[in-house]
């Protein structure tokens, strides 16, 4: 080949040559960089997707800022468990009295009864939050065990005390709209139950283990909050005076009728004891004779939450209205 040919042949394969390497590297760099960049958002996504699932907020209880988990899924409660339950908590401890509730006994297949004092099983149980009295005993253990909230007991009504728990389980919206559809529903019951017997109807709320008998206020659950707060029904003079400071006040079957107004809810066991009702004293008292007695089970009606209110206003508005 003529050499004066070949050195322009050489330069020219030497540039192309070149040209290819800068092509295949820079390639290689973009592909590098996009990579990195992929396994970035990766690890960003990855990150947020745990902070969804293990992240923490700042609840405001009544002793002070506490750090829990936004969305507990193992919660230990002591106390108000109810509570927690009408709002589908999940929950792994329970105290003993709502296990035995026949409203929730569906709800607790698996979950363990506990007290403060089983430190060890709550341990076994790895909460991410408990919920207890603020006189509960180890409160000092149980923190150590996990994110604990304290309540005193009676220190909010029975509606900002489901609402605080609606905060504490990050349902605070759902909780809010329900109490305010649960105030405008029993409102309207107890201006049909006026309207149908008089704005100056009574009404008492008497408990009895078959030995003893207990009048109630306004705030001891047994359908209490339900009659008094929420359908602003009246209860007798005598009622006020003794039971509504206290909450209770204790009475010997013999001065029952003084007690009891135009109407009863008679909170007792389905399992106890019932001769007191075939008494003469029972027959007489002008309630009872006028079939104005409405029956409550006293396991089912212990508690002011939601699920328990719910159930208390069916019973009423049929023991009332028909």
């Amino acid at each position: 080949m003529n050499k004066k040919l070949l050195l322009p042949l050489l330069l020219l394969m030497i540039v192309i040559s070149a040209c290819g390497n800068q092509a295949v590297n820079d390639n290689k760099a973009a592909s590098a960089s996009s990579n990195e960049d992929q396994a970035a958002n990766s690890a960003t996504n990855a990150d947020t997707a745990s902070e969804s699932n293990a992240g923490t907020k700042t609840y405001q209880s009544e002793s002070g800022p506490v750090e829990v988990p936004a969305n507990p899924k193992r919660i230990v409660a002591l106390t108000n468990a109810p509570n927690v339950l009408s709002l589908d908590g999940t929950l792994v401890g329970v105290d003993e009295w709502t296990y035995k509730n026949p409203l929730f006994t569906d709800k607790l297949s698996g979950v363990k009864v506990v007290s403060p004092d089983d430190l060890e099983k709550i341990i076994e149980l790895d909460p991410d939050l408990i919920i207890a009295s603020s006189d509960s005993k180890n409160m000092d253990k149980l923190k150590e065990i996990a994110p604990t909230v304290a309540y005193t007991w009676g220190k909010l009504d029975y509606l900002n005390q489901q609402l605080e728990i609606g905060k504490l389980l990050n349902k605070e919206k759902e909780t809010q709209a329900w109490i305010d559809d649960f105030k405008q529903r029993t409102a309207e019951v107890g201006k049909e139950i006026k309207a149908k017997y008089g704005d100056n109807v009574t009404v008492s709320v008497l408990e009895t283990d078959s030995k003893s008998f207990y009048v109630l206020g306004n705030n001891w659950a047994r359908g209490t909050e339900v009659l008094y707060q929420a359908m602003g029904l009246n209860m007798p003079e005598k009622v006020k005076a003794d039971a509504l400071g206290p909450g209770y006040y204790t009475l010997s079957p013999e001065v029952l009728s003084d007690y009891v107004g135009d109407f009863l809810v008679l909170s007792r066991s389905s399992q106890g004891d019932n001769s007191f009702m075939k008494t003469a004293t029972w027959s007489n008292i002008p309630a009872v004779k006028n079939k104005h007695v409405i029956e409550i089970d006293s396991e089912s009606s212990s508690y002011s939450d939601p699920t328990t209110l719910e159930y208390l206003l069916g019973i009423f508005k049929t023991g009332f209205l028909g």
